[in-house]
């Protein structure tokens, strides 16, 4: 089964002015059970319970559907043309992690977070699973799925990345890594890239020949960390993924920056700030986010038509940075990237933003914490824009 063109562009095309528009239409206060209180010993005070949080939010190709994954150990359905929820089914049993649909949006893969590493192949509608994808000898901390096809791959705490095929559950690729990898592919599905923390690079292989060596390494390093301390801190990468164009590759991490490279030759343009790191907490932070490698991953992403870069934060706000800021390959400083700060921000629901994704057909964001949240453009404020615009055309027909 082939994929009905994922990466269509919504009607309308984004701008800066539509982006500041965007608020929070639906909110959902009990999108993740609440833990149960502890029991305290007599006489002592009680015990803290943090809040639950959403880990792991996925459209469907159409765009009409939303699936969440909790810490909770549910996955919730929700409808993006009612801005409803349609169901809630449980993994108490495995857990559930990285929910990725299928190209029917009726059957998602999931990673687990007890028992074992299988990945689960799992169907919405008979809430039943369809296959077990086992291989894994430690957590799975990044999952996709092909663009255009029923494959997909996955990487591990275990240092590999396995390919798989919906169709069979024996693994159909395997690479041995000396650190634990993010995996990505490109919008066509012809090249995929994987970021190997510690070593700090990224591998770019041909789908077709990932059996052979990559053929573009990249080393990943901020220059500009020279001045803070030396040896410099290395960034831990959390996410990664291709733009609709292909020319860029986002590089998320969990402290304070995000960075772009250049897909063809690895430069890298620019490094994003503006905004504080999931990992910017401190442990026992109220919010119970603490700083520890693997809660990010979620939080920072394209717009359908790769224009902006949309990414949460610790503090709640949503930020919005403008690709076209982004230098081309020969003007980029190799000394020193260029910093992009947000050219839109947005104050979301409080607490950290774990996850944000932008509807892939529509004019629509959904944003993910403790709650979640469905943002559309204020429908108002283009009102009051198109007023003032008639007044001033109004004057100009005046003189």
């Amino acid at each position: 089964m082939t994929a009905p063109a994922a990466n269509t562009k919504p009607s309308v095309p984004l701008s800066a002015i539509t982006l500041a528009r965007f608020k929070p239409a639906k909110i959902f206060k009990t999108s993740v059970d609440a833990p149960q209180t502890p029991s305290s010993p007599t006489g002592q005070s009680p015990r803290v319970s943090f809040p639950r949080h959403i880990t792991g939010i996925s459209f469907d190709d159409f765009g009409e559907t939303l699936i969440t994954a909790g810490e909770d150990e549910t996955f919730r359905l929700w409808s993006c043309k009612t801005g409803k929820h349609v169901k809630t089914l449980y993994s108490k049993k495995y857990g559930v992690d990285l929910p990725r649909f299928t190209h029917k949006n009726t059957n998602i893969l999931h990673s687990s977070t007890k028992e074992d590493d299988t990945i689960r192949y799992h169907s919405l509608h008979d809430n039943k699973y369809l296959q077990y994808f086992k291989g894994h000898k430690k957590p799975i901390v990044s999952l996709e799925v092909h663009p255009l096809e029923d494959t997909f791959m996955s990487g591990s705490l275990d240092n590999t990345v396995r390919l798989w095929d919906l169709r069979t559950p024996n693994c159909r690729g395997l690479l041995n890594l000396p650190s634990s990898p993010i995996v990505a592919y490109d919008s066509q599905g012809i090249v995929f890239a994987v970021a190997i923390n510690y070593f700090q690079k990224l591998l770019l292989y041909d789908l077709k020949n990932f059996d052979k060596e990559p053929f573009l390494c990249v080393d990943i390093s901020d220059p500009s960390l020279r001045k803070i301390s030396y040896p410099p801190r290395n960034p831990w990468m959390t996410s990664m993924s291709f733009s609709t164009n292909s020319k860029w590759i986002l590089i998320g991490t969990s402290g304070d920056a995000h960075y772009v490279y250049d897909s063809y030759d690895g430069v890298l343009l620019a490094k994003l700030e503006g905004f504080k790191g999931l990992e910017g907490g401190k442990t026992g932070d109220q919010y119970g986010v603490s700083p520890v490698k693997g809660i990010s991953g979620e939080e920072v992403g394209w717009t359908s038509d790769s224009k902006f870069i949309i990414g949460g934060s610790f503090t709640g706000k949503i930020c919005m940075w403008d690709c076209a800021q982004i230098p081309l390959p020969m003007e980029a400083n190799k000394e020193e990237p260029k910093v992009l700060t947000p050219s839109v921000t947005l104050d979301g629901p409080p607490g950290p933003t774990r996850c944000v994704k932008m509807n892939p057909r529509h004019q629509m964001l959904a944003t993910a914490g403790t709650e979640l949240a469905f943002w559309l453009p204020d429908q108002a404020m283009e009102g009051d824009k198109s007023e003032d615009e008639e007044k001033g055309k109004g004057k100009e027909r005046a003189i």
